[in-house]
Protein backbone atom coordinates (compact mmCIF):
# COMPACT_ATOMS: atom_id res chain seq x y z
CA UNK A 1 0.00 0.00 0.00
CA UNK A 2 1.39 3.58 -0.89
CA UNK A 3 1.19 5.80 1.83
CA UNK A 4 -0.52 9.21 1.86
CA UNK A 5 1.72 12.45 1.39
CA UNK A 6 -0.22 14.50 4.29
CA UNK A 7 -0.65 18.45 4.11
CA UNK A 8 -1.27 20.89 6.01
CA UNK A 9 -1.25 24.64 4.92
CA UNK A 10 -2.52 27.84 6.19
CA UNK A 11 -2.31 31.60 5.52
CA UNK A 12 -3.47 34.22 7.08
CA UNK A 13 -3.15 38.72 6.90
CA UNK A 14 -3.16 41.27 9.25
CA UNK A 15 -5.84 43.73 8.20
CA UNK A 16 -7.64 42.84 4.79
CA UNK A 17 -5.56 43.73 2.69
CA UNK A 18 -2.28 44.10 4.54
CA UNK A 19 1.01 42.46 5.42
CA UNK A 20 0.61 38.50 5.50
CA UNK A 21 2.12 35.23 5.63
CA UNK A 22 1.19 31.81 4.74
CA UNK A 23 2.77 28.34 5.88
CA UNK A 24 2.99 24.58 5.13
CA UNK A 25 4.04 21.35 6.91
CA UNK A 26 4.24 18.00 4.47
CA UNK A 27 4.76 14.97 6.04
CA UNK A 28 5.45 11.65 4.28
CA UNK A 29 6.49 8.66 6.58
CA UNK A 30 9.59 9.83 8.43
CA UNK A 31 10.15 12.77 6.18
CA UNK A 32 9.20 15.90 6.97
CA UNK A 33 9.33 19.55 5.28
CA UNK A 34 8.46 22.99 5.89
CA UNK A 35 7.77 26.42 4.32
CA UNK A 36 6.81 29.67 4.74
CA UNK A 37 6.49 32.91 2.82
CA UNK A 38 4.72 36.33 3.11
CA UNK A 39 3.75 39.38 1.08
CA UNK A 40 3.71 43.26 2.14
CA UNK A 41 0.74 43.75 1.10
CA UNK A 42 -1.82 40.57 0.09
CA UNK A 43 -5.29 38.67 1.27
CA UNK A 44 -6.24 36.29 3.46
CA UNK A 45 -7.15 34.23 0.98
CA UNK A 46 -4.34 35.10 -1.07
CA UNK A 47 -2.68 33.51 1.31
CA UNK A 48 -4.31 30.62 1.38
CA UNK A 49 -3.83 29.89 -2.38
CA UNK A 50 -0.33 30.54 -2.04
CA UNK A 51 -0.06 28.08 0.42
CA UNK A 52 -1.31 25.48 -0.98
CA UNK A 53 0.06 26.29 -4.24
CA UNK A 54 3.44 25.93 -3.11
CA UNK A 55 2.68 22.84 -1.68
CA UNK A 56 1.71 21.16 -4.31
CA UNK A 57 4.57 22.81 -6.32
CA UNK A 58 7.50 20.84 -4.13
CA UNK A 59 5.61 17.22 -4.68
CA UNK A 60 8.21 15.73 -6.22
CA UNK A 61 6.80 12.50 -7.19
CA UNK A 62 2.95 11.57 -7.50
CA UNK A 63 1.87 9.60 -4.68
CA UNK A 64 -1.44 10.19 -2.90
CA UNK A 65 -2.08 13.02 -1.30
CA UNK A 66 -4.53 14.79 1.84
CA UNK A 67 -4.24 17.87 1.78
CA UNK A 68 -5.60 19.54 5.34
CA UNK A 69 -7.12 23.14 5.30
CA UNK A 70 -8.75 25.68 7.09
CA UNK A 71 -10.00 27.67 4.16
CA UNK A 72 -13.33 26.60 2.97
CA UNK A 73 -12.94 29.21 0.56
CA UNK A 74 -10.59 27.29 -1.39
CA UNK A 75 -11.36 24.10 -0.52
CA UNK A 76 -15.06 24.99 -1.72
CA UNK A 77 -13.80 27.07 -4.55
CA UNK A 78 -11.14 23.54 -5.61
CA UNK A 79 -13.87 20.98 -5.74
CA UNK A 80 -17.05 22.58 -6.66
CA UNK A 81 -16.84 26.48 -7.47
CA UNK A 82 -13.84 26.55 -10.14
CA UNK A 83 -16.03 24.08 -12.46
CA UNK A 84 -19.08 27.09 -12.81
CA UNK A 85 -16.37 29.62 -13.11
CA UNK A 86 -14.07 27.81 -15.91
CA UNK A 87 -17.85 27.92 -17.91
CA UNK A 88 -18.81 31.42 -16.96
CA UNK A 89 -15.40 32.86 -18.21
CA UNK A 90 -13.60 32.88 -15.31
CA UNK A 91 -17.12 34.60 -13.92
CA UNK A 92 -18.89 34.12 -10.70
CA UNK A 93 -22.55 33.11 -10.20
CA UNK A 94 -23.37 36.82 -10.24
CA UNK A 95 -21.59 38.00 -13.49
CA UNK A 96 -18.38 39.56 -11.80
CA UNK A 97 -14.98 38.64 -12.25
CA UNK A 98 -13.70 35.87 -9.84
CA UNK A 99 -11.31 37.46 -7.66
CA UNK A 100 -7.60 36.19 -7.50
CA UNK A 101 -7.93 34.53 -10.91
CA UNK A 102 -4.42 33.71 -11.37
CA UNK A 103 -3.72 32.11 -8.13
CA UNK A 104 -7.00 30.23 -8.73
CA UNK A 105 -5.45 29.56 -12.89
CA UNK A 106 -2.44 28.44 -11.31
CA UNK A 107 -3.89 26.13 -8.56
CA UNK A 108 -6.52 24.40 -11.29
CA UNK A 109 -3.72 23.49 -13.26
CA UNK A 110 -1.32 22.13 -10.58
CA UNK A 111 -4.69 19.98 -8.96
CA UNK A 112 -6.01 18.79 -13.03
CA UNK A 113 -2.16 17.86 -13.64
CA UNK A 114 -1.60 15.96 -10.41
CA UNK A 115 -4.55 13.94 -10.48
CA UNK A 116 -3.78 12.76 -13.43
CA UNK A 117 -0.99 10.87 -11.64
CA UNK A 118 -2.40 10.20 -7.87
CA UNK A 119 -5.70 10.76 -5.82
CA UNK A 120 -6.23 13.75 -3.83
CA UNK A 121 -8.62 14.63 -0.81
CA UNK A 122 -9.38 17.74 0.60
CA UNK A 123 -9.65 18.04 4.13
CA UNK A 124 -11.38 20.76 5.81
CA UNK A 125 -9.93 21.40 9.60
CA UNK A 126 -11.10 24.30 11.68
CA UNK A 127 -8.98 27.00 12.47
Amino acid sequence: MTEKLEIWTDGACKGNPGPGGWGVLMVYGPHKKEMCGGALVTTNNQMELTAVIRALEAIRRPCPVRLHLDSSYVRDGITGWIHGWKKKGWKTAGGSPVKNVELWQKLDRLVTEYKNKASMEWVWVKG
